[in-house]
């Protein structure tokens, strides 16, 4: 049995899962109304698939837009294939779910932020962090009666 309750993973999949649905009902019935995603994701993520030209024009991480013209949205329970339009050249790429960093719909104000793996690692490797440069200092009561106006 293990002995706590990883939330942040439950959370990150629940993520995952809500992309997924609200993707697969795109991918059948298209937008509804005035949504439209803007989509944050690392292009070097295992998985992702989209031309050599345009992985070296965002080399870390690129921001795509579902709204006016996309074609041939593809969703599985690993991520999404679709066909944007880049200077009037259809692209097709791959975007597992694992390599999106944002999902934001701004025209209800809803946005979901995905925390990388490898900066949880990196918090997690940090066992001896640095102190902290300003000592501890011993508490101060402030009496609020002085402040007041008579």
């Amino acid at each position: 049995m293990a002995k706590s309750i990883d939330y942040g993973n439950l959370m990150h999949q629940a993520m995952r899962g809500l992309i997924q649905t609200v993707l697969e009902g795109v991918a059948r019935d298209g937008l509804p109304g005035s949504h439209h995603f803007y989509i944050t994701f690392d292009t070097n993520a295992e998985g992702v698939d989209l031309p050599d030209w345009l992985r070296s024009r965002y080399p870390g991480e690129m921001t795509i837009v579902l709204q006016h013209w996309f074609d041939d949205l593809q969703v599985n329970a690993e991520g999404f294939a679709i066909t944007l339009n880049f200077g009037d050249t259809p692209v097709r790429m791959a975007i597992p779910f694992d390599a999106m960093r944002t999902f934001v719909d701004p025209s209800v104000e809803f946005g979901l932020r995905f925390e990388s793996h490898a900066e949880d690692d990196d918090e997690e490797e940090d066992d001896d962090p640095e102190p902290d440069p300003t000592p501890p200092q011993d508490a101060q009561v402030v009496r609020l009666d002085r402040f007041r106006k008579s």
